[in-house]
């Protein structure tokens, strides 16, 4: 199993959150400081911002090794889109390896979000 946090279309309630059908929601979560969500559109890209104060509000899931595949292709980690690292999650995840998907494009031009992605 794999412990993966998730900000976005993922989370409970939006559109792509029928992918983590049949895995175990472990709880919400939030990333230490060092994170900023831009938007991309229609959707947040989380990128490491080492000037970002207040850290990216989301949702830790234990997903299956399929349901990771399946996660890997809608995140084009294939493309160069997004890539799954690591990141550090504040309490009650803080010894868990948690990845994420961080976003591998420019964000120049971007809005910046605040904490978290409504949508």
């Amino acid at each position: 199993m794999n412990l993966i946090f998730v900000y976005g279309t993922l989370k409970r309630g939006f559109i792509n959150h029928y992918l983590m059908a049949g895995q175990e929601f472990a709880g919400t979560a939030k990333t230490s400081p060092g994170y900023a969500l831009y938007d991309l559109e229609g959707y947040p890209g989380l990128v490491a911002d080492a000037g970002a104060p207040e850290g990216v509000d989301g949702e830790v899931w234990c997903v299956d090794d399929e349901c990771l595949a399946g996660l890997d292709v809608l995140e084009g980690t294939a493309e160069g889109l997004y890539s799954r690292h690591t990141v550090p999650v504040l309490t009650p995840f803080a010894e868990s390896r948690i990845e994420a998907y961080i976003y591998q494009r420019s964000v120049e031009g971007r809005k910046r979000l605040g904490s978290a992605w409504a949508g």
